[in-house]
This record gives C-alpha cells, structure tokens and sequence, in this order.
C-alpha cells in the first residue's frame, strides 16, 4: 500500500459515490447529463442573475438514469452457463472436492470399529447434504448482494434494505433498486426485529463485528487451504508461489487453466470410490440412515464428539462455494456443485470408508492407501496437482470479501484490479495476493505435516459457518419475509449443527488451533481500527461540515478575495461540502474565480457510457459548481491531465447552455458566464483535496488515543484515489487539517 489517505477526495477503492447539488424549482430539478463528445467551448462571464437558491442549501445529484450501454451485463444464455459451471471446478470447489485428502488423517481414532466407520461416514453424508446441499447451495446462493456472496455480502445485504448500516454515508450507488427495498419501505411492513436493529446502536455494532469475525476467519482459512495437503515441502511451497503469480491474469484464464486438473481429480475418484466399495463393501450405504450417527454417538460418548472435528473437514470448502460467487453465477455453482461435486464427493468417502472398515488400521494413510496399485501413480499426480490447485477457492473469495470490506469502507484502501468486463466480482489485488503468498509460504514451512495443519484448519470453519447461518436467518425475517415456522426450523437445524461442530473444534486450539484465530483476530483489529477511524472523521465532518449559506458567508467576508483559475475541490460528504473548505478559506483568504467540487461515484455496472460519465450542476454561487464522475467496474479512470478538465468544463458548458433557467435568460449573459471557464483555465488549473489527522487531545482516553493513533497509521499508508485521475503532480495540493478528536 502506497499514498497518503485523500481526506477530501472521492474515493476509487472505497467506490463511495457522495452527491452534490439540486434546485428548489420543479423546472430546474431536472439533471441534465450531457454529451462532453459533442459539446463546444463558448466564452462567457458568470452573472449574479443567475445564482440558484438549493433546496435546504444541501448539494446532492442523484445518478443518472444510465443507457443500453451502462447497463448490467444480461443474463447468459445455457451454454454460457454451461461453461461457467466448467471453470467453477478450477476455482470454487477445489478445497471442498479435495478434502478426502485430509479428513480421516485427520481424526484421532483408536481401534476403530465396523460400526465406527459406518457412523462417521453417516455424519460426512448428512453433513454434505444439509450444509453444502440445503443451506449453501439452495438457500445461501439467493442470498447475494448485487452478485456478490460472503459473510460481508450478507450484511451489506442487510444495511441495503434496511436503516442499520453504521457508515450509511458511505454507500455504492447502484442503477437499479431491489423489490425486496421497496416491499420494506413503509413502516408498516417494518418487522419488530428490524426495528430493534434500527433503533439499537449497540445490536448494530455486534452485527458489524459478526459480519468482520466471519470475513477474517475466511482469510484465515485460506491462509491455511493451501499448506494442509503439502506433500513435499519445498515442492508445495515452490508451486504455490507460481500459483499466485498467476492470479494477476484473472479468474477466468486460471480457471481454464485449472479446471481440467480439478475435472479429472472429480472423475477419477469417484471412480476409484466405486471399485472400492464393490471390492470391500458393497453394503456401504446402509450407513446414510442416521440412526448410524446416533449409535456412533452413544458407543463413543465425548471421543465420538472429538472426532467431529476431524469429520467437519469434508465441508471446510462451503463457504468459499458461497464467497466466490462474484466471480461466477449463482446457476453455474449450483449446477457443478449438485451434478458433479456432490455426487464425487459421496462416492469418494463411501469408496474410502469401505476400504477402512477391511483395513481398519490405515487411516492415518486413508486416501492413498484405498487406490488401486495398476492405476497409483496417475492419480497420485492428479491429487498433487489438485492439492496445488484446491487453495485457489479461498484465494479468489479472498480477493472477494476484502473488495467488499474496501466497497463498504470497513478496510484501508487498496489497489483492486478487474480482471473481467462481464463480471464485477471477478478481482484481483496485488497487495492482498503477495501477503497471502508469503503466509501461505511462511505455514507450509513451518508446519510441513498435513494434519498439524488439519488440527488448526478446522477450527475457524464451523465458526464462519455459524455465523453465515446467524446472518442468513436475519435476512430471511427481515428481507425476504419468510415465514416464522421455517425460519425456526431452518435455525434450529443448522445452528444446533454447527454449534456441536464448532464446541468440538475448539477443542483443537492447543494443539494449533491458534493459528487461525490470530489471523483472524489480527485482521478484524485492522478492520475494527479503520472503521473506528473512519466513524470519528465521519462524525465530524457531518458536525462541521459547510452548507451553501455558510460558504456564501465566508465568501462575502472582507479581505476575501476571487483569484484567477480554475479550481477542482474534492469532496465525499453527501450532505453538504468538506469541513476543509472552510479550513481553506480561512487561512488563504481566497478561492478560485470557478470551484468545482468534484466527487466520484462508483456504479455497480460495469460501463459508464462518456456521454453519462460526467454529471454536473449548479451549487448557486458565483462560479461555484457541482461534478460527479459517474464510473464502472470496468471503466478506466485515468483521464489524463487537460483530457479530464476539458470533458469537465465542456459538460458545464453544455449544462449551462440548456439548463431550463436559462432558456429565458438573455443570450449574452450565457455567453459570459460560459467565457469564465476558459478564462480560468487559461489562469491555470489545480486540484485540491484534504489531507486530514486527527488531534488527540488530552481529554481522550487511552482506548481513543490508541485507536485513532491505529488509523492514522493506516491512513497514511493506503491508497489515494486522486492519482487515478491521471491529475499532473504539479497541479495537486493538498490542504492539511486537525480534526479534534
């Protein structure tokens, strides 16, 4: 991470789209987005006769109804789908469909029994089939926000369609509204359990601390996916770093890399798993009655309870199947995980498990062991490269959830990459790539032995799925309405689960369960510092913030002067202009003859046509205006130099000519104020944003105090979004400002 934190800047990372500007007349709330193509530059000076009055002097500019040609990608067709499902298995699934590596190594069984495996196998199927059939795949993957899954997706979800999100300033626009916002609109149709949310500033915060804990624990486990199937040290770690240096092309290009790997592994061994069981035991699925898992329970008492956490292993990919969904489609998941995964994977522990109850003595070698001598070779170099290849699933939906804890403006900016023009979610960062590598490195290394590392992979899983469920059953209440008896009964089933799982896991911290937990421990700190910080500036800058009529005050005081030039000042209060501005004012006792506040605002989208990319307004001031670039997840923002200014000035330009205030007006006075452009330009042009600290006065405390000192440290450190204009160094300034704590 690299650049000073822009304190007055719209923000590219952060994709905060703060608005400014609106009129008080009905003719004149109507937005003009014009055509910079075809616009041209005519002189003019600016008149008082055409100052505007703004409603409640705010500034706000709602986005523009966008074209054919900004619109959503459509939906795809079947083939499309179709392949779609075939990348998913190189991406989604490879720590889910790999895990018969590691399962049975990985629970502590002595002297076990037929009825033993046959219980355990019990547990593995009822697992798969309620967590990874039933909650995730049918019920978790309708649960999206925007195309985006995760634990982070789920509580933008709810913050979306509901008054509950903390920073609720800073939201991404988007171009069309759910129904599910507008069904709940009304106050009538407000549940009590919503209102308890809006009402309580403490529910709201545990919710955002659930909705981190599930994101950190994730990252946590993907730190881990790679290192638990290592089989040769140096080998694993020397393929791990090629594997991330890939990731720069994108999801779609390594997935088509790596699903013909992931495809063969999915066939071979369910194949492997059949011949296993009509070799060994035939019988094997009598074990799918659950009274199997109550028998196993009742012989096995707290050991049987113990061993869940090895058996909860055989669904440890689940949740990437959901946080990966940006990257792909809910249709192609499902059809994967239903016609291939699911199917391999009760093949595969039913084959493994026939083998053990013949050989009840090699599970600590379980997988490898139950192949077939003639065919040994070939699969054991598909299990090593889909071993490599299974950590791909948590890389991508970690480059998923940290996009949408930077979008949500819970994390420290940084650089992400969109690798696709057809899918928003398909991304990629640098910064987080490269840390990821050298941890997974670092685990590998360190550990080396597949079931250490198992004793602290399973701990964060049944957690993060618990979480998931507690967040899927708010937004069954409070947005999708379902109804009460089916979400009791959706609770009770999937809680109780995975609440068993997660007792017994815990149970693992000793003996490396730690691991992921200070992972995951660490990066909610990183998240908990940046979000406090962000609260403390925010709720300052809406305290301070300058209005219309303030700025008229300000500019009407003697000894302030209008200086010759061009000035684009940017901003990110929705409600109202920076604090800064007033900062700038009062101590350079000047502003330019034409301001611009300039905000970015970033559409879930994928293109932004140029005609629609530029949204401009009138703020009712002399030469004072209102801007927002309007951007896609594909678009570029590198308007270089003058290219920038001239499309900005030329929309102003137009925006004047045809504004309903002026048709009216007498030509000349048009002619003069659209001259003022070109008259400040050739003045010169600068670019100013804030750069604010905060002040820790003596009256903090110390939790303050080390907080705020946190987020200065990562505020220093993160990405700005003003050089992604391509603004000329010598034409930036940065206005520095004490916010008092």
């Amino acid at each position: 991470m690299s650049g000073g934190g822009g304190g007055g800047g719209g923000e590219r990372q952060g994709g905060t789209a703060q608005e400014l500007g609106a009129t008080d007349s009905a003719a004149n709330k109507r937005e003009i987005v014009v055509n910079v193509e075809s616009s041209s530059s005519i002189p003019y000076h600016y008149s008082n006769r055409h100052s505007l009055r703004l409603r409640n002097s705010a500034f706000f500019i709602p986005p523009a109804p966008l074209t054919v040609a900004s619109t959503l990608p459509k939906e795809m067709g079947r083939w499309e789908t179709v392949v779609l499902a075939y990348k998913t298995l190189g991406v989604v699934f490879g720590g889910l469909v790999t895990s018969p590596l590691y399962v049975y190594p990985s629970m502590p069984l002595k002297s076990p029994t037929e009825q033993d495996y046959l219980g355990i196998y019990s547990i593995m199927f009822w697992t798969l089939t309620l967590i990874g059939v039933v909650k995730y795949t049918c019920i978790a993957l309708k649960a999206d926000d925007q195309g985006e899954g995760g634990t982070f997706a789920l509580y933008s979800l709810l913050c979306r369609n509901m008054n509950i999100g903390l920073l609720s300033s800073k939201q991404v626009q988007t171009n069309s509204s759910s129904s599910h916002s507008v069904l709940l609109g009304s106050t009538e149709n407000k549940s009590r359990l919503r209102m308890f949310f809006e009402r309580s500033i403490v529910a709201r915060r545990v919710l955002l601390f659930i909705a981190m804990l599930g994101t950190c624990m994730l990252i946590g486990d993907g730190i881990l996916t790679p290192a638990i199937s290592a089989l040769v040290e140096a080998l694993s770690a020397g393929v791990l770093v090629v594997l991330f240096l890939l990731q720069k092309f994108g999801t779609s290009r390594v997935s088509f890399m790596f699903s013909p790997i992931m495809g063969a592994w999915t066939l071979c061994t369910p194949l492997v798993g059949i011949y296993s069981i009509i070799k060994h035991y035939p019988s094997i699925f009598k074990a799918l009655s659950p009274h199997y898992i109550l028998r196993f329970f009742w012989r096995n008492g707290k050991e049987g309870w113990l061993l869940l956490g090895g058996t909860v292993l055989c669904i440890t990919g689940s949740e990437a199947l959901f946080a990966d969904l940006g990257h792909f489609n809910r249709s192609s998941i499902q059809i994967a995980f239903l016609l291939t995964i699911y199917p391999s994977l009760v093949l595969t522990y039913a084959g493994q498990t026939a083998y053990l109850i013949k050989n009840p003595t090699d599970h600590d070698d379980g997988f490898y062991k139950f192949i077939p001598t003639t065919i040994y070779w070939p699969v054991f170099i598909i299990s090593t490269l889909a071993a490599i290849v299974a950590s791909q699933s948590l890389i991508s939906a970690t480059f998923s959830v940290i996009k949408q804890s930077v979008v949500l403006d819970y994390f420290p900016k940084i650089k992400v990459v969109h690798t696709s023009s057809n899918k928003e979610g398909e991304v990629y960062s640098p910064e987080v790539n490269y840390i990821l590598m050298v941890l997974c490195v670092a685990v590998i290394l360190i550990f080396g032995d597949g079931k250490d590392i198992g004793n602290a992979f399973g701990v964060v899983v049944s957690l993060v799925m618990l979480i998931t469920t507690i967040l899927l059953t708010l937004v069954m209440i409070m947005i999708w309405r379902t109804p009460p008896w089916l979400v009791a009964i959706y609770f009770f089933i999937f809680f109780t689960m995975e609440g068993v799982y997660a007792s017994a896991v815990l149970s693992k911290i000793p003996e490396g369960g730690w691991i992921p937990f200070a992972i995951s421990f660490i990066l909610a700190f990183i998240m908990f510092g940046w979000f406090y910080g962000r609260q403390k500036k925010m709720e300052y800058e809406l305290t301070h913030k300058i209005d219309l009529e303030r700025l008229g005050m300000l500019l009407s005081e003697p000894g302030i002067q209008r200086v010759p030039g061009l000035c684009f000042f940017y901003t990110n209060i929705q409600d109202g202009l920076t604090p800064i501005l007033g900062h700038y004012i009062k101590n350079m006792r000047s502003l330019h003859t034409v301001t611009i506040f300039t905000t970015l605002r970033y559409l879930l989208v994928p293109k932004v046509a140029a005609h629609e990319r530029i949204v401009v307004n009138r703020l009712g001031l002399e030469g004072v205006y209102g801007c927002v670039i309007q951007y896609g997840y594909a678009d570029s923002l590198n308007l270089e130099g003058d290219g920038f200014v001239n499309q900005v000035t030329d929309s102003l330009q137009v925006y004047i000519q045809n504004c309903p205030d002026n048709l009216t007006s007498d030509h000349e006075e048009v002619q003069e104020e659209i001259s003022a452009f070109e008259e400040a330009k050739l003045a010169g042009v600068v670019h100013i944003r804030g750069k604010t600290r905060f002040y820790i006065g003596n009256n903090c405390g110390w939790f303050d105090r080390s907080m705020l000192a946190f987020y200065e440290f990562l505020h220093g450190n993160c990405r700005s979004a003003l050089p992604a204009l391509g603004v000329p160094l010598s034409q930036r300034i940065e206005v520095g400002m004490l916010y008092e704590a």
